[in-house]
C-alpha cells in the first residue's frame, strides 16, 4: 500500500510556482475559510434560532477538537499524544527519504529541508527535490493521521446535516476536497493520511450531529 500511496501522492504533487504555493498555502490557512464559517452560522440561525446555533457551535467545537485530538494519537502530540507511546509515526511526505532516492534518515532530510537554498549550496548540496515544498510549509514531522482532514470533514458532516441544502452540500465537498489537497501540495500529508483523517472526522462529525438532531427534535416537540 505504501508503493501505491508514493506513486500517488508524486503524481499529485507539482511545483505549482509563486502563485500556486501562496494559493496553496491559503487554502490550507484559516483565514480564507471565515466567510464560509460565517455562511454556515448564518444558515443554522435560520434554520434553528439562536439555540440552535449555540447548540451547534457547542457540538461543532466538541467536534473538532476531538478528531484533532484523536489524530494527535498517531502523531504523538496533543492532550491524547501518549495514549500510544510504540506507535512509530508516519513522516511527512517532505520528510520520507526514499522518495528522494536518499539513503540517509529522515531526521536528516527533516535538517536539509529546513536550509535555505543558500546554505544548501554553501554546503555542497545541489539537486532538483522530488517533492515539491514551499518553503513557507516546511513543519511539523509527522503526516499520518492528517488533522486537516479530520477536522474539516468532522465540520462538513455536521453542517451538511444540520443545514440540509443541496447547493451547499456541493459547496462543502468542493471545499474539503480544495483542502486536502493543498495538504499534499505542500508535502505534508500522503493520500492515505487524508483517508485515515477523513474517517476520524466522519465518526466525530456523526456523533456531532447525531446529538443535535435529538436535542434540536426535542426542543421543537416541547
Amino acid at each position: 500500500m505504501y508503493d501505491f500511496d508514493h506513486d500517488l501522492f508524486l503524481a499529485l504533487n507539482f511545483d505549482g510556482g509563486a502563485t500556486g504555493d501562496a494559493l496553496m498555502n491559503a487554502v490550507s490557512g484559516t483565514p480564507m475559510w471565515i466567510p464560509l464559517y460565517m455562511l454556515i452560522f448564518w444558515l443554522i440561525y435560520r434554520r434553528d434560532g439562536w439555540k440552535g446555533l449555540v447548540l451547534f457551535l457547542v457540538l461543532m467545537v466538541g467536534a473538532i477538537a476531538l478528531a484533532d485530538m484523536i489524530s494527535g494519537i498517531f502523531k504523538h502530540n496533543g492532550l491524547l499524544g501518549d495514549l500510544l507511546p510504540r506507535f512509530e509515526p508516519r513522516w511527512r511526505p517532505m520528510f520520507t527519504p526514499s522518495l528522494e532516492d536518499l539513503a540517509i534518515a529522515p531526521d536528516s532530510l527533516y535538517k536539509l529541508r529546513q536550509m535555505t537554498p543558500d546554505e544548501l549550496q554553501t554546503a555542497g548540496i545541489v539537486r532538483d527535490w522530488a517533492v515539491h515544498v514551499p518553503v513557507e510549509a516546511v513543519s511539523g514531522k509527522y503526516g499520518t493521521v492528517s488533522a486537516h482532514a479530520s477536522t474539516i470533514l468532522a465540520l462538513a458532516v455536521l453542517s451538511c446535516a444540520a443545514i440540509k441544502r443541496k447547493w451547499f452540500n456541493y459547496l462543502m465537498v468542493f471545499s474539503t476536497l480544495l483542502i486536502c489537497y493543498s495538504r499534499i501540495y505542500l508535502g505534508k500529508h500522503f493520500p492515505m493520511d487524508l483517508v485515515w483523517g477523513s474517517l476520524v472526522g466522519l465518526s466525530t462529525g456523526c456523533l456531532a450531529w447525531l446529538i443535535y438532531k435529538k436535542v434540536i427534535l426535542r426542543e421543537k416537540q416541547e
